[in-house]
């Protein structure tokens, strides 16, 4: 006899509002458990420090988790001059001082040095896997972590206020694997001074923000209840930016058993107008999302199939 999956079947996003000191994993953990979800993940992980934005997949949700993770991101940071962290963040210990301030002229002559394709070097304290070991755990260790830099995309940065003489505050949209304390990091350094992220918040994932977001407190107050739920957004949510496809009943039943669909007929033209060959397509039926397929050669190729 099939074993039984532990928990119920719960599909849907929830962008929980991450509060400090909290891993993504154990935030992650406290809402498959408050939801009693068979199956949970996220879609981009915050450090402790971070506050913000963590969308969080449950069941056939997590299916889509790779076109979150592919979205581009927004964050608000605060970035300490004068203290170059082991961490790059507030948690590390302090490793060079500098007296130099940069006033705001200075900084915002830099910013433009920061946006677009950059070559970026990742902290050492990060989840990136060198031969194999995470390299905070390496150094954490005590050993010396070289990471080799790699491109990452920013669209806009800019400096929108000045706490002090000490720590500025920016705001960054940014690709997929930027680092933000990496890039404290470099614009300090670039000034001519050190500095460290003193504060970090996530704004925004793909499509996902503060307006949807619920906070881990207001969540457990409701428990296991329809409030909770309420709260708890359709798997497709993930895939606004991808087009969609009603499909007949028969189509849907050809593509849930992994069969593609071919749409070479007269009729089918008009549906299929706007499809580019290699795009990625939401297939429907009766509201819901079927499968995510690829177009190519006049077929619906099944991608990865929903059990909805």
């Amino acid at each position: 006899m099939a074993r039984r999956k532990r928990g119920e079947k719960v599909d849907g996003w929830l962008i929980l509002d991450k509060p400090l000191g909290l891993t993504s994993t154990q935030a992650v953990a406290a809402v498959r458990r408050l939801f009693d979800a068979q199956k949970a993940g996220h879609g981009g992980t915050l450090d402790p420090l971070a506050t913000g934005i963590l969308p969080i997949a449950l069941g056939e949700a997590t299916k889509t988790v790779p076109y979150v993770i592919d979205g581009a991101k927004s964050y608000r940071f605060t970035l300490k001059f004068g203290e170059k962290r082991a961490t790059d963040d507030a948690e590390g210990e302090v490793t060079e001082t500098s007296p130099v301030r940069p006033d705001d002229a200075a900084i915002r002559a830099a910013l433009p040095h920061f946006i677009g394709l950059i070559d970026q070097v990742p902290p050492a304290f990060s989840a990136i896997k060198v031969d194999g070991e995470r390299a905070y755990d390496l150094a954490r260790d005590g050993e010396v972590v070289e990471l080799a830099p790699r491109k990452v995309r920013i669209d806009d940065l800019a400096l929108t206020g000045r706490l002090s003489a000490d720590e500025a505050v920016f705001e960054a949209r940014c690709g997929k694997g930027t680092y933000m304390r990496s890039l404290a990091r470099d614009i300090a350094q670039y000034l001519g001074s050190v500095g460290h992220v003193s504060a970090l918040r996530r704004l925004s994932v793909g499509g996902f923000d503060e307006s949807r977001a619920i906070s881990l407190e207001t969540l457990q107050t409701m428990g296991h209840s329809p409030a909770a739920f309420e709260h708890l957004l359709p798997v497709e949510t993930a895939l606004d930016d991808i087009p969609a496809l009603a499909l007949t009943t028969t189509e849907a039943g050809r593509l849930r058993s992994g069969q593609a669909i071919g749409l070479l007929h007269r009729q089918d033209r008009d549906r299929i107008r706007e499809f580019a060959p290699g795009c990625m397509v939401c297939a429907m039926s009766a509201g819901k999302l079927v499968a995510l397929t690829r177009f190519e050669a006049g077929e619906l190729v099944p991608v990865r199939v929903m059990n909805l």
